[in-house]
């Protein structure tokens, strides 16, 4: 099976993750799609593959030197964004790009314009896949998967490319910040690994956002809107309030670089109940800690104007900046530029406007900077890829297993 080909049937399977379930996986699709996996682990000859209770996948590649070298591991995650559908995906490739529009879907009007998304004119001549404008992709983190799987698959036919042994652990959940909620480190056994789920071709990062989530609900009363004087607390009103007291540009359209903001990025309400769903983001962490204190005390702001008991808040930490971890083993993310370079990809190093499952896996123990995969626009129907990035994508995991005996021979962590 080709790189494509099992890209496209990877992103057949839906595995929206869900916030409000309170499982793991959260969703039945992500354990489907993670058996799926594990048999085409063992088809192209890996070994120890497992899916646990929770859906995480892991199958090692065993060493073919004998030399004390570390253990290399490679993480994707297989749910995609419950931001947008993922159900019925049906991926198109727009062969050798020709620099204009892509109609996505001519009934509906939704057009891919390079006017609106200038990066597509990087990839002029390049074979693009893009979605029917009904869905999203899933490259996030379908691409990577696949292009882990396709790097692994190569290295058992190339037997002659001297390794040590890697790691794989697909995850589920990283879309709602808990992929590495029951990810066992110690089970992993790796000295460190690479997340493959970063965006454009080249892109490396060791730093990301550090992140929460806030749940803010709103009570209301109802009374007929004919006697409602001095009696109805319209819960909508209150929370769309809540809302416009929030800094009007800090907010994912109005940022870039280092900038931090605030995400409403759920909102259902009647006269009764309203629920506003957030995300806060912010590099650096007195910032990320001002803004949580921010929510609280906007909270504290409606409660003391439409009493107690108004407002409730619910908030917890998703994730921190790993860069703190990184930077005393910076020689993982030298080799990964040097991989890049080696396989005629220019390295991108900038912090990531987001988050992977490598931000906490540092944190746990197992530094993991992110690699791109190569896609464009995720969490959208405008999201796409090109074909060629991806398969640098797996390029540079071969170039990364291949440098690890050169360039770290006698290293002894778990050896």
């Amino acid at each position: 099976m080709t790189l494509i080909e099992r890209f496209f049937e990877y992103v057949s399977f839906d595995t929206q993750s869900d916030n409000n379930t309170g499982l793991t996986p959260s969703t039945p699709g992500q354990m489907f799609f993670a058996r799926h996996l594990s048999n085409e682990f063992t088809r192209i000859g890996l070994s120890q593959v497992e899916v646990d209770e929770n859906g995480y996948l892991t199958a090692t590649l065993p060493a073919n030197i004998s030399e004390n070298i570390p253990v290399v591991g490679f993480i994707a995650h297989v749910d995609t964004s419950p931001d947008f559908t993922g159900k019925h995906v049906n991926p198109r490739i727009v062969k050798k790009y020709n620099g204009g529009d892509i109609i996505l879907d001519e009934e509906s009007g939704i057009v891919l314009k390079p006017e609106e998304f200038p990066e597509l004119s990087n990839y002029i001549g390049q074979d693009i896949i893009t979605t029917d404008g009904k869905t999203l992709l899933g490259a996030d983190d379908k691409a990577g998967i696949a292009e882990i799987v396709t790097a692994m698959e190569f290295l058992i036919q190339h037997p002659e490319i001297k390794h040590g042994k890697i790691r794989i652990c697909f995850t589920p959940d990283e879309e709602i910040g808990q992929g590495a909620d029951k990810f066992d480190v110690d089970k992993f056994g790796a000295d460190f690994a690479y997340t493959l789920d970063g965006g454009e071709i080249g892109e490396l990062e060791y730093e990301n956002f550090n992140a929460a989530f806030a749940k803010v609900v709103i009570k209301g009363r109802n009374v007929h809107p004919g006697y409602a004087r001095n009696k109805m607390k319209n819960s909508m009103r209150i929370a769309n309030q809540f809302v416009s007291m929030l800094p009007r540009h800090e907010t994912p359209e109005h940022t870039e670089g280092y900038e931090g903001f605030y995400h409403l990025n759920s909102f259902v309400g009647d006269v009764e109940r309203s629920e506003m769903q957030f995300i806060i983001r912010d590099f650096n962490n007195e910032r990320f800690a001002d803004r949580k204190r921010e929510i609280q005390h906007l909270v504290n702001k409606i409660n003391a104007e439409f009493g107690a008991g108004t407002a409730k808040l619910e908030m917890r930490d998703q994730y921190y900046n790993m860069r703190e971890k990184i930077e005393p083993v910076m020689f993982i993310v030298d080799l990964a530029k040097e991989a890049m370079k080696m396989v005629d990809v220019t390295p991108i190093v900038r912090p990531i406007r987001g988050g992977t499952d490598g931000a906490r896996l540092s944190f746990m123990g197992l530094p993991t900077p992110n690699i791109f995969a190569g896609g464009h626009n995720f969490h959208g129907r405008y999201e796409f890829i090109p074909v060629q990035s991806m398969e640098k994508a797996v390029d540079v995991i071969v170039k990364i297993v291949e440098l690890v005996p050169v360039k770290l021979n006698n290293y002894t962590k778990h050896n």
